[in-house]
């Protein structure tokens, strides 16, 4: 028997803009190349939270939502010793470290924090990392998970090619993971990472391969695919399974089954895709939380599902999830969380 602490979740926390992009409004983006009907059915979008302002930098929703899990959890920010934070490299001043930043402004002044990033698998990614860490070095008791996300502000509508990215939205995310906990148990986690496809999505201008200069500056906020068809090629082939060894896996690592999952926490997907991984775990639309009114809020998607599952009724004492996500990169993760008392 495991003599490890518990690990688990005491708080968390979201930032959702008030401005929203609705379908129709996606397909007048696109010129009428998409409808606003095939919007909604064959990419999943009703409406999508975007940028408002200045005060919707990367950065700043990522504080916005750590003082929110603070708030709703009366969490006292001077307990926190570590924080983890997930935000985007698409922030208010480049070469700036958003966890720093974020720690000072919410006001955890003992903690240290360091930025961590696997897109929009950030999430899963620093979730295990946490857990690692609470495990492994007795003088840390708490950590926040946080950080921001409008990776949206660079999708060119009019490229039919993009359709794959049009879910991309904006907002912020925080969790607090501690030791010893009593509640919300984060239990076994699993990654698996390829390669050919880590250039396969990307900003072709604006490092120092291309750096941005008089000619080239319109194309520095246009994201590409490098290779459209070896992209789609190589996702039909080994999404699907890599998503499923990560879930057996955290499983097995966790005790447990499929037939154990209550919950799917997952990212935003297509509805056809979304559909069918739930058949394939045997779980019913009624036990995942379709994220149609929020679109794809990169790694704040996790908490984003685990915050509408509870306010529904789907997350309760003894629900056993799965959290699933996929980063650019490429990476699947998963993770299992066992809700209520430990």
């Amino acid at each position: 028997m495991s003599n490890k602490p518990n690990v688990g979740i005491v708080a968390y926390g979201m930032y959702i803009p008030e401005t929203f992009m609705t379908a129709a409004d996606l397909s007048k983006a696109t010129k009428g190349v998409w409808s606003e009907q095939a919007i909604i059915e064959k990419l999943g979008i009703n409406k999508k939270p975007i940028p408002g302002g200045p005060g919707d930098g990367t950065q700043e929703m990522g504080v916005k939502a750590g003082l929110d899990c603070l708030k709703r959890f009366n969490y006292d920010p001077m307990k926190i010793d570590v924080i983890l934070c997930i935000g985007e490299e698409w922030k208010e001043y480049p070469l700036t470290t958003s966890g720093v930043y974020i720690q000072e402004q919410i006001g955890a002044r003992n903690a240290w924090a360091i930025d961590v990033q696997q897109k929009c698998c950030s999430c899963i990614g620093a979730m295990k990392m946490a857990k690692d860490m609470l495990v492994a070095d007795d003088d840390i008791k708490s950590i926040m998970i946080v950080g921001g996300y409008r990776n949206c502000d660079f999708l060119n509508y009019e490229d039919p090619i993009s359709s794959l990215m049009f879910d991309l939205a904006a907002g912020g995310a925080a969790m607090i993971m501690e030791k010893n906990a009593t509640k919300n148990l984060v239990l076994g986690s699993h990654l698996v990472a390829d390669g050919t496809l880590a250039r396969g999505c990307m900003l072709p201008v604006g490092g120092t391969a291309e750096p941005v200069n008089r000619e080239n500056v319109d194309r520095a906020y246009d994201i590409k695919f490098t290779d459209i068809e070896y992209y789609k090629k190589r996702l039909t082939e080994v999404s699907i399974p890599n998503w499923f060894t990560c879930i057996d896996q955290a499983l097995k690592k966790s005790g447990l089954t499929k037939k154990d999952i209550d919950y799917l926490n997952i990212l935003h997907i297509k509805p056809t895709m979304h559909k069918s991984i739930l058949d394939s775990l045997g779980l019913s639309e009624n036990q995942s939380t379709y994220l149609n009114d929020y679109g794809h809020v990169g790694q704040c998607d996790q908490v984003l599902s685990l915050d509408l599952g509870i306010q529904s009724g789907k997350i309760k004492d003894g629900t056993i999830m799965a959290i699933i996500a996929a980063g650019i990169g490429y990476v699947w993760a998963a993770s299992i969380v066992k809700w209520g008392p430990a």
